[in-house]
């Protein structure tokens, strides 16, 4: 008679249903725990293949020579030019996405445009851009055919 009239009151506070709700809490967090962990890719699922080699690059950056995106000039005049070269390359859609992202670097009205396009075609008709605007002996162009 004790354990079922200590039950009842159990039941009119409201206990018993706060432990439900603890229980549902904790499994709930275990589930989410350990159900991620059995659907995760092991290492070794992953496809293999050689890391890229830009070792050549990072040395070339590195020659106190390179001209490097973190050199641009912030006056307004490069600042200015850098904007119009850009805009002129990204307003050409017969360029692809690669020659559309080439680095401009503008200082003292001098632009170094660097990084790899596509073809031998691209590298040509964005300095010639660059040439338009900024002035034809004003243009180092480094640009880099991908692939070669």
């Amino acid at each position: 008679m004790y354990c079922e009239t200590f039950r009842m009151h159990l039941k009119r506070t409201g206990r018993i249903m706060t432990n439900k709700k603890i229980l549902i809490v904790t499994v709930s967090f275990l589930v989410c725990g350990l159900v991620p962990s059995v659907f995760a890719q092991s290492p070794t699922a992953m496809p293999t293949s050689a890391a890229p080699d830009n070792s050549g690059v990072n040395v070339r950056d590195r020659a106190s020579n390179a001209m490097t995106a973190d050199q641009q000039s912030n006056s307004t005049q490069d600042v200015a030019l850098t904007t119009e070269v850009r805009r002129a390359i990204v307003k050409d859609n017969s360029l692809s996405t690669m020659a559309h992202n080439v680095k401009i670097i503008t200082v003292n009205g001098e632009v170094t445009l660097r990084g790899p396009v596509k073809s031998a075609q691209e590298k040509t008709t964005i300095g010639s851009k660059a040439q338009a605007i900024a002035g034809s002996d004003k243009v180092d162009n480094r640009l880099e055919i991908a692939g070669q």
